[in-house]
């Protein structure tokens, strides 16, 4: 008996350790990712954008941070402000639902102002998919893991899981990095006065999400070493995650979608 309880105690250990460095893993990543497009230009005063755009990294950077340190209390057995703290997230899931949309709309609103190039709209209006594609994900993940918040096993998964669906961003600034092509000397100044907006193909977003999806299995395989299987929320979460990920490209361009997403430029005016 008493050796059933230590095993018990020792996989619950593990376990918490395991979702500390998790966490940890996907700070690093949302922290590395925007390191060279974000923080470095920001440090060298070259960066210009407006504010929403900062207030849209303050956010969604402050869940990361905010989940690292909601495993971390659970790992040292602060339970009690584990779930103090949990209303922080609330606001913070909120926050992100506002702005991302705000971002958006603004963005669509832009490439939809007389004088923009040919098409700008369209390919701006289909990349809105991937930033509300992912909205699509988080939310309804969010409020299960708030429902179930008395079932630990369920809910640490599911905020695992919506944390790994928030990373192909980050993830994406080091493949423009490193992957972009040099910029054409030929090619054709911007319209004067308006705003300048380059959008890559929807496509571009898959590798990254698939990089991301790394993580998912490295926590089924975890699962499947010490559960002796996978958990359902990395299996249902994982393939409803991936699906959204390969759909992104026919969804995007579909009529369907891009009349939302010319309702969602009209909210910016």
């Amino acid at each position: 008996m008493a050796e059933a309880v230590m095993t018990a105690r020792t996989r619950t250990v593990s376990s918490r350790r395991f979702y500390v460095w998790m966490a940890a893993t996907c700070f690093a990543i949302a922290v590395l990712g925007f390191m060279p497009t974000y923080f470095v230009p920001i440090l060298h005063g070259q960066f210009n954008a407006p504010p929403i755009v900062h207030i849209h990294g303050v956010v969604l950077f402050s869940w990361v941070a905010f989940f690292l340190t909601q495993t971390w209390l659970v790992a040292n057995g602060r339970t009690l402000d584990h779930r103090t703290w949990g209303v922080l997230g609330v606001s913070i899931v909120t926050a992100m639902v506002f702005i991302v949309t705000a971002v958006v709309s603004m963005r669509i609103a832009q490439a939809s102002l007389p004088g923009q190039p040919a098409g700008l709209a369209h390919d701006v209006r289909a990349f809105a998919w991937v930033s509300m594609g992912g909205l699509v994900f988080i939310v309804p993940v969010f409020v299960l893991a708030i429902v179930n918040i008395r079932r630990s096993e369920i809910h640490k998964r599911l905020m695992l899981l919506m944390t790994i669906s928030m990373l192909p961003a980050p993830i994406a600034r080091w493949f423009l990095v490193l992957m972009a092509p040099p910029a054409d000397p030929n090619a054709p100044l911007p319209p004067a006065g308006l705003p300048v907006i380059l959008v890559p193909p929807v496509f571009v977003s898959i590798p990254p999400s698939l990089v991301a999806d790394l993580l998912v299995i490295a926590a089924i395989l975890y699962d499947w070493r010490t559960r002796g299987r996978p958990h359902p929320v990395y299996l249902i979460g994982g393939a409803i995650l991936l699906l959204i990920q390969m759909t992104a490209v026919p969804v995007s361009n579909s009529s369907a979608w891009q009349a939302i997403a010319t309702a969602l430029g009209r909210l910016a005016g």
